[in-house]
């Protein structure tokens, strides 16, 4: 994971990953025309256009361990293998390597991987019925493709799992960065439903039709569509969680009624559990908590994260009164009021 807290850092981290995007190319056989930087979040990816105007996506990697990037590879190469969904592939180096591993002035270590593109783009405007109905349809191919992988057996495959202990880390990352964007009543509230997920997560127990490998961070901006049709990308989350987990993502990004679609959508593939409704929403704030810390320390996240508060502190309010808010319009919560 790359860190940095000042405008200064991050440009200092943008100027090594253009650096090492360009040591990297070195090990690849690519008659490449372009090389663009796209974005900065978990990995550093740049998009490459060759001369056949073939795209590719380039990720650079910090602090982070080459087996587990391996294992996503393999994650990959397996749902390739098992299922017709268009996802994206690891493409291998000119020694036939999937993952290369780079040094920059022999202390800071990067590692670099290359992925086939996914043709899509992401919807623009609102998302219309149908196309959130097949990101459900999306979501539960995708969880049927993984019950049949036995990549846990493989004891060279390590992948993270989300629960209890990656929550409670994201918290603390949270607890020291909340200060830039939230007041300490707010945070109040964010501690509060923290200390309920957390202590719910303690309580569940894995089954197998609940439970297994899962694209782990599906959100709105992970989903593209070509031909009417959505396509997951950005497997660089995946690992073990929750299907209703997985569900989280994809709906938070989402209006109310919208989301209804999603968990018909997934129905019409795959059966919820029964009480699923109760682990969605306990999801569905975990989530939104996770994504808060992870955006908590960039600067540049600094002014959307003040303005997602009003209605993230109504959605918190809810979930620690005990009032449903998936399905039902709510009213947002002024920043003046606390």
């Amino acid at each position: 994971m790359f860190h940095f807290e000042s405008e200064k850092e991050l440009q200092q981290t943008l100027l090594q990953c253009k650096q090492a995007a360009l040591q990297a190319l070195s090990y690849y056989q690519l008659d490449w025309e372009q090389i663009r930087f796209n974005q900065l979040s978990g990995t550093c990816t740049f998009v490459l256009e060759t001369q056949e105007k073939q795209k590719l996506l380039l990720r650079i990697h910090s602090g982070m361990d080459i087996q587990e990037i391996e294992s996503e590879l393999l994650f990959l190469e397996s749902l390739h293998a098992n299922s017709d969904l268009i996802i994206p592939r690891g493409l291998v180096s000119a020694a036939g390597s999937r993952v290369i591993t780079l040094e920059r002035d022999g202390d800071v270590e990067y590692h670099a991987t290359l992925l086939s593109w996914v043709e899509g783009e992401h919807s623009q405007g609102a998302l219309t019925d149908d196309q959130v109905y097949q990101e459900g349809v999306l979501l539960a191919k995708l969880h049927q493709a993984t019950e049949g992988l036995t990549l846990a057996q493989n004891s060279n495959f390590k992948r993270p799992a989300w629960g209890q202990q990656t929550f409670q880390q994201a918290w603390a990352r949270l607890t020291k960065y909340y200060s830039n964007f939230l007041r300490e009543a707010e945070f109040q509230l964010y501690r509060e439903a923290a200390d309920r997920v957390s202590s719910w997560l303690a309580t569940l127990s894995v089954e197998k039709n609940s439970y297994g490998l899962i694209h782990g961070d599906l959100h709105q901006g992970n989903i593209v569509f070509h031909d009417g049709q959505p396509r997951a990308i950005d497997f660089g989350r995946c690992g073990y969680g929750f299907f209703t987990y997985d569900m989280a993502h994809v709906i938070l990004g989402l209006y109310p009624a919208q989301r209804k679609l999603v968990i018909q959508g997934y129905e019409s593939i795959r059966t919820l559990d029964q009480d699923w409704y109760t682990a969605l929403e306990a999801f569905f704030v975990m989530v939104l908590i996770e994504n808060t810390s992870h955006h908590a320390p960039n600067p540049r996240e600094t002014e959307s994260l003040q303005a997602e508060q009003p209605y993230a502190q109504a959605i918190l309010q809810h979930y620690l009164d005990g009032k449903p808010f998936l399905f039902n319009a709510i009213d947002i919560i002024s920043r003046d009021s606390r």
